[in-house]
C-alpha cells in the first residue's frame, strides 16, 4: 500500500476501472489557486450525483432567508468581525443534513482551520450514532508548481463577448490580444496579476498549513499531480479517492 504522503500518479500505477455503485463519500478537495479544484468538483458532482458544499453558498443562504445563524453572522459583518469558526460550523452541519448529502458531498472553502476540521469529524461521528459507523472526510491536494500556478493565472486572457478563455503561456489566440471566434479584444481580470496571486498563496498556506496534517496524521490524505490534462487529474482524483476509502474502512 503507497504511504498517505505520496503522490498518486497513473502514468506509474495501474488505472483501476470505475467500481459499479462506488460512492466516493465525504470529499475535501484541496489545492492553490488555479489547481483547477473547482472544475474536478463540477466533474466529481457529475459523476458520482453528489453535491458541492460552499461556506460561501451557504453563509448566503442563511442571511438571504434570515436565519437565526443568518441573523447572527449579520450582526457580526455589520460590525466588521469575521464570522467565528462556531457559527461556521453550525451552518455547515444543518447543510450536511440534507438528504441530498447522503452518499457523499464536496467540500468547498471548509474546513479552513484545524478547528473546524476537529468539529466536523466529531459533528460526522456523532451524527452516525457510534463512531465506527461514521463516514470520514478524505482529502485530496491537487499539487501544481508555485510557477506553473503563476502562469495559469497571470496568463488567462478572456474574451468578453464568447467568454473564451485563452492563456498566453499554454494555449494563446492565434494573434496577441485577439479572440480567434469572434476577433474580440481580450481582456485580463483584475483578479488575475502576480500580486494578487501572491496574496491569495500566502492566504492558502496560512488556512491550509493546520488542516493538512491533520488529515495526513490519520491516513486520510493524499496528493495528485495536478500540472496535467483535465481528464487526467480526475482519473488520479478517481483512484486516489478508491484508495482512501479502501483504507479508512479497511
Amino acid at each position: 500500500m503507497a504511504s498517505v504522503s505520496e503522490t498518486v500518479d497513473l502514468d506509474s500505477t495501474s488505472k483501476a476501472q470505475v467500481e459499479d455503485g462506488f460512492q466516493p463519500g465525504p470529499v475535501l478537495l484541496l489545492g492553490a489557486p488555479g489547481v483547477g479544484k473547482g472544475t474536478q468538483a463540477k466533474i466529481l458532482m457529475g459523476k458520482f450525483g453528489i453535491p458541492q458544499i460552499s461556506t460561501g453558498d451557504i453563509l448566503r443562504d442563511h442571511r438571504a432567508r434570515h436565519t437565526q445563524l443568518g441573523l447572527a453572522a449579520d450582526e457580526l459583518m455589520s460590525k466588521g468581525q469575521l464570522v467565528p469558526d462556531d457559527l461556521v460550523n453550525q451552518m455547515v452541519e444543518v447543510r450536511l443534513a440534507g438528504t441530498d448529502c447522503a452518499t457523499g458531498y464536496i467540500l468547498d472553502g471548509y474546513p479552513r482551520t484545524l478547528a473546524q476540521a476537529n468539529a466536523l469529524d466529531s459533528f460526522l461521528q456523532s451524527d452516525a450514532g457510534e463512531p465506527e459507523n461514521a463516514t470520514p472526510v478524505v482529502a485530496i491536494s491537487i499539487m501544481v508548481d508555485q510557477e506553473g500556478l503563476l502562469k495559469r493565472i497571470t496568463g488567462r486572457r478572456l474574451c468578453a463577448q464568447c467568454k473564451h478563455i485563452y492563456n498566453i503561456y499554454s494555449n494563446p489566440p492565434k494573434v496577441a490580444g485577439i479572440c480567434d471566434t469572434d476577433g474580440s479584444v481580450l481582456e485580463q481580470r483584475k483578479d488575475d496579476t502576480e500580486e494578487i496571486f501572491e496574496e491569495r498563496m500566502r492566504e492558502f498556506h496560512t488556512l491550509t498549513a493546520p488542516v493538512i496534517p491533520h488529515y495526513r496524521a490519520q491516513g486520510r490524505f493524499l496528493e495528485i499531480n495536478g500540472d496535467r490534462s483535465v481528464g487526467e487529474v480526475t482519473e488520479s482524483i478517481e483512484e486516489a479517492l478508491r484508495m482512501l476509502r479502501a483504507r479508512v474502512t479497511g
